[in-house]
């Protein structure tokens, strides 16, 4: 199929599995279309198993081959969606939160990085570095998932701005530890370029520090300098068309070209979108573009979500239904949740003596760090070998329950705990 068939098929299957949760399951919008396409392609499997003369089941693989799930979140979609959710997570809010943000998005990924790294390699028997890149890529929160959760689970504001801002710094940290730890355990075998990591067969701990500054630090100056001039660039205009079209240029062109610096799109994407839903549209818009912005922000990150929690549904078929791999992508749930429990307490315990915390704050934290089709697109852009059929099907596995299971109880459990854990 060519781009507008696929982008044609998405956008259909979104609307219509969106409609048929919105009229039976009255799921959260994001969550039901993904429990309806898993049905779906459940289904599909199911009415293959009993007549596999019709091919259903290649077919509809060969169609979700077809997409590139990896290629079209990674290099289309991801911009996009870090952009909308910055744009709405304001500065201010986040400035009282810094420390214990800034503590869980680098201390809390590599102690998470390095429990999952060690306890996958000791249950599949996979080589540490290769369970290293595992643990890297399934260790950041989904921004995408947990804002999209967020919103329907109504808690309080500040609470939320954490959650979301540790989350959209927490990805974009994570994707360079991925890329580095890739680079090194893949080294020769053509992993790197494609989504933005430079390929310097990094066999020596300095590569490896200099590929993560130059990721990292290149990211934020890029989305800050590529900001700032769009700031600059909408001060001189009060024409809400053409702002939106601005932020819309700041988006997609930014993003590309930190892919083509070697630099981090994500963070790049993060940086450029705090700095324009903050002094942006305090400084550079009129009430009338604040609203058009605002507005117009929403709603691609509404329908991309949609879109994007449809294809993890569909990236059931790349799924490899052995049950060796089925029983360690359990295991890994476990796994998952203590790494993320390790991530959350530690940088919290070291905070404690200087601050003082809301009563439930790490199990809520711990459970609303939701995995997403960020971690999918990352284990489908790994070089083909023997262990990523494994990393995916534990990868998938672990999404699943995190946005469905954790996703459809971070709520209760908020309202169980009494009043809504909060940095004081």
């Amino acid at each position: 199929m060519h781009f507008l068939q696929i982008t044609s098929f998405l956008i259909v299957m979104a609307g219509v599995f969106g409609a048929i949760n919105y009229l039976y399951l009255r799921l959260p919008s994001a969550i039901g279309i993904l429990v309806v396409a898993l049905l779906a392609s459940f289904a599909l499997l199911g009415i293959d198993f009993v007549a596999p003369q019709f091919g259903i089941a290649d077919t509809a693989r060969n169609m979700v081959n077809d997409i590139d799930f990896s290629d079209a979140l990674l290099e289309g979609m991801l911009g996009l969606l870090l952009f909308a959710g910055a744009l709405h997570v304001k500065l201010a809010d986040l400035k009282a939160q810094w420390i214990p943000v800034a503590l869980m998005a680098t201390i809390g990924i590599g102690l998470s990085t390095t429990i999952v790294g060690f306890g996958f390699s000791w249950i599949t028997g996979m080589p540490l570095m290769i369970a290293l890149v595992y643990g890297a890529l399934i260790s950041p929160t989904d921004p995408v998932a947990v804002l999209g959760v967020l919103r329907e689970a109504n808690l309080r504001k500040s609470l939320e701005t954490k959650i979301a801002g540790e989350s959209l710094f927490n990805d974009g940290v994570g994707y360079v530890v991925f890329l580095v730890l890739s680079g090194i355990a893949f080294a020769g075998m053509g992993h790197g370029d494609a989504h933005g990591a430079v390929d310097h067969g990094a066999s020596e701990l300095d590569d490896a520090a200099l590929l993560f500054v130059q990721e990292a630090v290149g990211g934020a100056v890029l989305g800050l300098v590529l900001g700032w001039i769009t700031f600059r660039v909408m001060r001189q205009i009060d024409d809400y068309p053409l702002e939106v079209l601005l932020t819309l240029g700041l988006a997609f062109g930014g993003y590309e070209l930190a892919v083509a610096l070697h630099v981090s799109a994500p963070i790049m994407a993060v940086c450029a979108g705090l700095l324009i839903g903050d002094i942006g549209t305090k400084h550079g818009m009129s009430e009338q573009t604040r609203e058009y912005v605002d507005a117009f922000w929403k709603l691609v990150d509404e329908i991309l979500n949609a879109v994007l929690f449809l294809l993890i549904g569909f990236e059931v078929f790349a799924v490899a239904f052995d049950m060796e791999y089925l029983i360690s992508g359990v295991l890994a749930i476990g796994l998952a949740l203590f790494a993320r429990l390790v991530a959350v307490a530690v940088p919290i315990l070291i905070l404690k003596p200087f601050r003082s915390f809301g009563p439930g704050v790490i199990p809520i934290m711990t459970w609303g760090g939701l995995k997403g089709g960020i971690s999918v697109a990352l284990a489908l852009s790994l070089p083909d070998n023997e262990w990523k059929p494994l990393i995916l099907t534990a990868t998938y596995i672990v999404v699943i329950f995190s946005i469905i299971v954790q996703g459809l109880t971070i709520a209760p459990l908020a309202g169980k705990l009494g009043r809504e854990p909060e940095l004081m």
